[in-house]
């Protein structure tokens, strides 16, 4: 390829309204380099020229299995820390059940996990019916144990536990119902997260008896994991941060400052093979870090080489075309640039100039049986509302369902993913493949959003849902308008359409309801709005109403 060609390759790629003069240096210093034209180095100013895929911007809803060892005690998140937090509810639950901490660690739970009814085919089939277009799998949590073959990471489940290749199945079951695949990697924050299990009771019969995440491979001989090494999986070979008692201050310093213990260049790099070995052997087309931007930045430049290598991988596969997605968390403007930001359980409350993700879960992340026992989980009707809001700010949701340990999901699971399922039968037009209108919606509980904490964090924080907050979204010459609530005085009133709006100066000629078998829906225009008459009842689906208005 010759220079001019690889200037206008090079220009037709780049985000002009952000990177002005950008694209001659990074010619530049393609050339220089010897590099492919196109290829994304390590770096952010060459991440930057991200564009993300439109498989992605269409799919708008995936669904994550959030599923590994933690899962077995079904005694909800983070449990492999909270077991080594003494007085904690996990810590009591852990000593009842399998025994003290020094003798009983996490390893121990491991082991006992089996995963036996496990049955990937049909729950990927099940979301795919539910409307999902991408799937996502835990590829390994902060607990360090990487839930597929390795030959990084000797603790992973084609050894123990299962001694299956989860994530290779979940993969299939992904390309057998044409779903996208997905991976969240959790595993760079294991150095600090796993602090806890270097404690000791400081009360009881066995005040002062350490935990075992100091345990080291001599310790093995006679039981049952010798031959392995418990710091290949604890990482605890190292001073702690400050304050590490304090079992709050993990979050302050979940981006490596404040005190926290930084990771040493051996851990570093084996994380990276970890990683790599996992986009390489399983070619995800997205994968989910739980970072502060990616993996172990600022000290490390890890995370920005797995980005580069995973995009560049991408674009081989795809003859130069990046279908790759990156997420990552409490990005910066040009970090937005670079991969998809993800808010945790949250919402931006604009439209959003680029793509981004919402995560949320039905209940813990981990499977948690109280939740179950007090039908604690979110409705279908509440991740409706979530998936049309999101939607219309140009987002996506990603919906983790908690699975048991035996890799079941429960009936009540089950029953609301249905519910969404048959929402979406109905009003999925309304969702897959819109882009955000001029404005994102109307009502009542925009004047009362809650704003982001952190990685997010605000959902349920602002004022309900109802039939009077509408969301917007378009596909071609469509305008959709989702209703959050059925209006009870017999018609709908759509102020951003009232005769005159400049919002909307096309005309209206033709208004329906999704999942309405009824026809067209009778209408008039005014200056206080479009005012649509609504049939006597409303769609079977319930939950949101969609109406498809055509000029």
């Amino acid at each position: 390829m010759n220079r001019r060609s690889i200037l206008k390759k090079l220009a037709l790629a780049a985000p002009a309204p952000w990177l002005p003069g950008l694209v001659a240096g990074r010619v530049r210093a393609a050339l220089a380099a010897g590099e492919p034209a196109g290829s994304f180095r390590p770096s952010w100013e060459s991440l930057s020229s991200y564009q993300t895929p439109d498989w992605f911007r269409d799919a708008k809803f995936g669904i994550w299995a959030h599923w590994g060892p933690q899962c077995q005690p079904e005694a909800g998140d983070w449990y492999a820390r909270g077991m080594y937090e003494e007085g904690s509810g996990q810590y009591k639950s852990h000593l009842s059940r399998y025994g003290h901490p020094s003798k009983a660690g996490f390893k121990d739970i491991i082991r006992e996990w089996r995963a036996e009814e496990w049955n990937p085919d049909e729950l990927v089939g099940f979301y795919q019916k539910a409307g999902a277009r991408y799937f996502v799998a835990l590829a390994n949590h902060h607990d360090n144990f990487d839930l597929y073959q390795s030959k990084h990471q000797p603790w992973n489940s084609t050894r123990l536990g299962p001694k299956k290749d989860l994530v290779g199945g979940w993969a299939k079951a992904a390309k057998k119902h044409g779903l996208r695949f997905g991976v969240s990697v959790h595993a760079a924050h294991a150095w600090r997260w796993y602090e806890t299990a270097q404690r000791a009771d400081k009360q009881g019969p066995l005040a002062g008896v350490p935990y075992d995440g100091r345990l080291t491979a001599a310790q093995g001989q006679g039981q049952w994991w010798q031959g392995l090494d418990p710091q290949a999986l604890y990482a605890q070979n190292h001073p702690l941060s400050a304050d590490s008692e304090n079992n709050g201050s993990i979050h302050r310093q979940w981006d490596w400052g404040n005190g926290a213990s930084v990771p040493d260049a051996a851990y570093c790099e084996k994380f990276y093979q970890r990683t790599r070995e996992l986009i390489d052997r399983y070619e995800p087309d997205l994968v989910y870090y739980d970072d502060t931007a990616l993996p172990l930045w600022p000290i490390s430049q890890v995370g920005l080489r797995l980005a580069a290598d995973q995009y560049n991988a991408s674009m081989r596969r795809h003859g130069g075309r990046n279908e790759a997605v990156v997420t990552g968390k409490i990005l910066t403007e040009q970090q937005r640039r670079c991969m998809v930001w993800d808010i945790e359980r949250g919402q931006s409350q604009q439209i959003e100039p680029l793509p981004w993700q919402t995560c949320t879960c039905l209940g813990d992340w981990h499977y948690n049986r109280a939740v179950y026992d007090r039908h604690g989980y979110k409705s279908a009707q509440t991740v409706i509302h979530t998936l049309v809001d999101v939607v219309s700010k140009n987002g996506n949701l990603l919906l983790s369902v908690p699975v048991r340990g035996n890799g079941t999901i429960d009936e009540q699971e089950r029953a609301i993913v249905q519910g969404i399922g048959t929402w979406m039968q109905a009003n999925g037009e309304s969702i897959y493949g819109t882009r955000p209108w001029k404005v994102l919606g109307e009502g009542p509980a925009l004047a009362h959003a809650a704003p982001l904490t952190a990685q997010g964090f605000n959902e349920g924080k602002g004022e309900p849902l109802g039939a009077h907050d509408i969301r917007f979204v378009t596909k071609g010459d469509v305008l959709y308008a989702t209703a959050l609530g059925w209006p009870t005085d017999g018609y709908l009133v759509i102020g951003a359409l009232g005769e005159g709006n400049p919002l909307r100066p096309e005309p209206v000629r033709r208004v329906e309801l999704l999942g309405h078998a009824g026809g067209p829906l009778t209408f008039e225009r005014t200056a206080q709005g479009l005012r649509v008459q609504l049939p006597a009842q409303p769609p079977a689906a319930g939950l949101a109403y969609a109406f498809k208005i055509q000029a």
